[in-house]
């Protein structure tokens, strides 16, 4: 819920671990900081945090001017992929002291410690400080299991033998810790990988774990897979080319797709009077991979043995996801700028700290822009409740 507009006031009597001013956000990394540590709620408040935007350090107005374009940038550190996991904040104007401000609520994460940019920070009285490894260790253990997605859950059975340590540590640590942290805080395994939501402070991986760094994925989780198929001809039931089933760690998964798409990719050369070559594939690769790695990330993992599939005819290619439209999207504002939500939010982190997502809420657009580029038609989405079908026609 909101908070009221006595509450906002009553907040506003000074600077707190609830509440911090600020003049401007001309500062976007100081903002981003304070985010992240009123999602931590180090106390214990269970109650949002609020950036005042407009106050001087003394509580006195700046009598700035909140307009549209200052609230988008505020909603924008949701999803600019800084701030992991996502958290949930909400700009909006507000009045405080006979003064308009931009009031930026930020929620307690459900799924703590919240990073920016590999780093924890905590709120201490008034100022924001990096965690030290005994208070990231309390906001590890105060996650409370019942109310998080499938991605975030552990998996019964399952022990860290079921994890690629190796891969761990060579490639998903570096990139989700920054490095002065990893170098002075030396700890277990088991300890870094609670603190990534990729296993439980006892030890049991969650799904996520299994889908980044599971050793055997699909023994967990079935339907975790991708399978591909390509067809010479516009029908099922024409001769097939290739076939196959890509599964594994999401690396390893994300390589093999990836490699995929560039070899069946193919690339029309013309020449100009001035003896110039054009040339021009059928498909753009960034769109395809854009719209593959969307069906990964969104898809519905529990309730179903159903793996992404991805089908190349001569005139098409169909991408289809198991799971229809979640949480905020429906049918109806399915692929609007701006209109997103993640039913994997732990599994969508994960993508986006080994670069395979570049900003949350993009990959639609992106694909859109770069298929009309490259002389594409559009998108055609097929949305219901039990799939999402993306078809994406051949250059003519």
């Amino acid at each position: 819920m909101p908070l009221t507009d006595e509450q906002l006031e009553a907040l506003a009597e000074s600077e707190s671990d609830r509440a911090e001013f600020k003049e401007s956000l001309s500062d976007r990394e100081k903002v981003r900081r304070t985010i992240c540590a009123f999602a931590n709620d180090l106390a214990d408040r269970r109650s949002p945090g609020v950036i005042f935007v407009g106050l001087r350090n003394d509580g006195s107005c700046t009598g700035i001017i909140v307009s549209e374009e200052m609230q988008n940038i505020a909603a924008d550190f949701r999803s600019d992929g800084s701030i992991l996991p996502m958290v949930v904040l909400t700009p909006r104007l507000a009045q405080v002291r006979g003064c308009d401000v931009l009031a930026i609520e930020v929620e307690p994460s459900q799924a703590p410690p919240v990073r920016c940019k590999g780093v924890v920070w905590v709120r201490s009285g008034p100022t924001n400080q990096r965690a030290t490894p005994e208070e990231e260790r309390r906001l590890v253990e105060r996650v409370r299991w019942h109310a998080l997605s499938f991605d975030q859950r552990p998996v019964p059975g399952s022990t860290l033998d079921d994890l690629d340590l190796d891969l761990f540590r060579r490639t998903y640590l570096p990139s989700a810790v920054d490095p002065q942290v990893l170098e002075a805080n030396q700890r277990e395994d088991s300890v870094q990988l609670a603190s990534l939501r990729l296993a439980t402070p006892d030890g049991v991986p969650t799904y996520a774990g299994i889908l980044v760094l599971g050793k055997d994925v699909r023994r967990w989780i079935p339907g975790a897979y991708v399978q591909f198929l390509r067809v010479d001809g516009r029908h099922l039931t024409d001769p097939i080319l290739d076939e196959k089933r890509i599964d594994g760690p999401l690396p390893e998964l994300m390589r093999i797709l990836d490699e995929l798409l560039n070899i069946n990719i193919r690339t029309a050369v013309n020449i100009t009077g001035q003896a110039r070559e054009l040339r021009k594939p059928d498909y753009p690769v960034a769109a395809l991979r854009q719209l593959s790695r969307n069906g990964i990330m969104h898809r519905a993992y529990d309730g179903t043995n159903a793996p992404v599939r991805i089908y190349w005819f001569d005139d098409r290619l169909e991408i289809q996801s198991p799971g229809g439209p979640f949480g905020r999207v429906s049918r109806e504002n399915f692929g609007q700028p701006g209109v997103t939500d993640y039913r994997n939010p732990q599994l969508a982190e994960a993508m986006r700290v080994l670069g395979y997502v570049q900003q949350f809420g993009y990959g639609i657009p992106e694909a859109r822009r770069t298929l009309e580029q490259n002389g594409n038609p559009g998108i055609d989405f097929d949305v219901n409740a039990t799939h999402v079908l993306a078809t994406v026609r051949r250059v003519p």
